[in-house]
């Protein structure tokens, strides 16, 4: 085992939108966990309400945040969170900075999502087709409780409602003015790194015709499903990952924001079928190793 991406703080992984730990025996972080660990880091997945509010996620987190720093002896973690993982772990920065080393963004939608304003005016809760997608929802987040062999805890809310307004443009946009921290001043600009002793970063990736649907993604339908996705996108059409525009992404230091990489590539699923030359582990690594080179 070496100790390049032995970092001073643990990283603490949280999922996105309808995310888990492990189903039966397999990761949300594909691949992921193990390399962390192998190049000497503590990585802990952890678990929050797959379908909620950020607020609740957040709170959530805090809570296995203060669990984990008791049982690790650590003063801080680091946060990496992946779509609305990241809207979650800014929340927690923004109310308790001081158990937070590090907040990183990956193809967060740190200014909404545009799939999301779609479908609240396209399936609107009002509607047949509306209440049809949120049972459906609904019943996969049963199913994915049911399976999370790595989640042994109380059973965790689920809120359709709430967590789809956290994901609109608009709720986002409620959400920055209370924790507006590394947010760029500028639509497609960098934010500032270091804020109230948290530092800052994220990256992102972009469909990309010839690299993202080639290579393994041959073989996995997420990435179909993000290139329908991606039809929904006015502001940032072309400008996206099938669920997360690319400039709607940046937070504090922007790592990258057009990795050949859709919204499950970038965390290397679905079983690592990624577009052509995309490397999303290599992502984690070197982001491992910048966090311990920064004393994190």
């Amino acid at each position: 085992m070496t100790q390049e991406q032995a970092t001073r703080y643990p990283i603490v992984l949280v999922p996105g939108l309808l995310g888990f730990v492990k189903l039966v025996v397999y990761p949300y972080w594909f691949g992921i966990v193990t390399a962390l660990r192998r190049g000497g880091a503590t990585v802990i997945p952890v678990m929050v309400s797959a379908v909620n509010s950020t607020e609740i996620r957040g709170e959530q987190l805090l809570a296995r945040i203060e669990e984990i720093l008791r049982e690790t002896g650590a003063a801080k973690v680091n946060l990496i969170g992946h779509s609305q993982g990241a809207l979650t772990i800014r929340y927690v920065a923004g109310v308790r900075p001081d158990l937070v080393a590090s907040v990183t963004s990956v193809a967060g939608p740190n200014h909404g999502s545009e799939l999301a304003d779609y479908l609240e005016e396209h399936f609107p809760q009002s509607t047949v087709r509306g209440r049809l997608v949120n049972a459906a929802i609904r019943l996969t987040t049963l199913v994915l409780g049911v399976l999370d062999t790595g989640y042994r805890g109380t059973r965790l809310p689920t809120d359709v409602d709430a967590a789809h307004h956290s994901l609109t443009t608009t709720g986002v946009a409620r959400f920055n003015k209370l924790f507006p921290q590394g947010l760029p001043k500028t639509w497609g600009g960098q934010g500032d790194e270091l804020v109230n002793g948290v530092r800052y970063y994220s990256w992102s990736g972009t469909l990309q015709p010839g690299r993202t649907d080639r290579g393994k993604n041959l073989f996995d339908t997420t990435n179909l499903t993000c290139r329908i996705f991606a039809r929904t996108f006015k502001k940032e059409r072309g400008q996206s990952d099938g669920m997360v525009g690319r400039f709607s992404s940046h937070l504090g230091t922007v790592i990258g924001d057009d990795f050949p990489l859709d919204h499950f590539d970038i965390v290397n699923q679905h079983l690592g079928l990624v577009g052509k030359g995309a490397n999303p582990v290599g992502l984690f690594l070197e982001h491992a190793s910048r966090l311990k080179a920064a004393g994190l």
